[in-house]
């Protein structure tokens, strides 16, 4: 009970805060946007910057956390594909957009303040390792499932599909950030410390700014469509998700208490608004993919805090 007030209550009551200061109107909608922007474009990229160009790649960036980590996240996303499809007959494209939710789990905004807070600043690295590739491979993945999906039948195009790729992921802010700071890190590029100083002050601000405007966002995703689907995209992603990647993270790899837990806290977390952007950037499973990212960033509270507690 202890580590449910400790914990996880303080990040959510953030989220709850801003939840509750767009729903009686004391901050406006643009506002929260601009605060959005500004987390999501900046301050959180300069976060993963700070993380990814620290790093040692030689401890941290470990083969079997990342192949536990991903390995639940691809089974996730199948498993959410697949039930979409062949149980709840659902169409290609939108079984696509249902299994990126059960893929995508909210590494950033919940994973990181959450593993900070029950393990300390240092557990982050193993965090920062699995978030270095988290956006490039998961967006490649689920991009090129659905370009699949929406020209099946009609003459596929590779260039095409590796085109919309390479524009989805190089454009993506916190992309650019983790590869600015993979380049300061394998070149061994020293900054100088007024540069260090002010990425600090950008870092301290993310996480708050992040988790105050998440809460603001979901107030606009009403629970609303076919909950037996949202029920099993929420199954996908909080249950098989983090059992997957435990399973092989402890029993398959034997992997130590640091990658363990990096690996298993951010396979839990919710799935994020990119799931739904995802989702509405097609125009396909919007309904369901916005319901299951407020549904479960709620049920993320108990079935963190039952992690935490089975965690080494």
């Amino acid at each position: 009970m202890q580590t449910l007030f400790d914990v996880i209550l303080p990040v959510f009551l953030v989220i709850g805060f801003g939840y509750l200061a767009t729903w009686r109107h004391w901050i406006s909608d643009e506002a929260i946007d601009a605060v959005m922007d500004f987390a999501q474009n900046f301050a959180v990229p300069t976060l993963l910057f700070a993380g990814i160009a620290r790093i040692d790649l030689g401890e941290n960036f470990h083969p079997p956390l990342l192949i536990s980590f991903y390995s639940g996240a691809l089974a996730g996303g199948l498993a959410g594909f697949l039930g979409a499809r062949f149980l709840f007959r659902r169409e290609l494209t939108d079984s696509v957009a249902i299994g990126f939710v059960g893929m995508f789990s909210n590494s950033l905004l919940l994973g990181i303040p959450i593993t900070e807070r029950a393990y300390g600043e240092a557990a982050l690295a193993w965090n920062y390792a699995i978030i270095s590739i988290h956006s490039p491979l998961l967006y490649a993945v689920g991009i090129s499932a659905m370009e699949l999906a929406r020209t099946a039948g009609m003459g596929l195009s590779g260039y095409r599909i590796f085109r919309q790729i390479l524009t989805a992921i190089g454009q993506n802010p916190l992309v650019l950030g983790i590869a600015a700071g993979w380049i300061v890190n394998l070149s061994g590029l020293t900054l100088p410390r007024p540069v260090w100083d002010a990425v600090a002050l950008m870092n301290r601000a993310a996480i708050p700014a992040a988790l105050f405007a998440l809460g603001g966002v979901l107030l606009r995703y009403r629970p609303e469509g076919d909950m037996r689907m949202i029920a099993w995209t929420i199954v996908a992603s909080l249950v098989v998700h983090p059992v997957i990647t435990y399973g092989l993270g402890h029993f398959a790899f034997g992997l130590g208490a640091g990658p363990l837990r990096s690996a298993t806290i951010t396979a839990a977390m919710a799935p994020g608004v990119n799931a739904y952007l995802f989702a509405n950037m097609y125009g396909v499973a919007k309904r369901v993919a916005a319901s299951a990212v407020l549904i479960s960033t709620a049920l993320c509270i108990v079935t963190t805090w039952v992690w935490l507690g089975l965690l080494p």
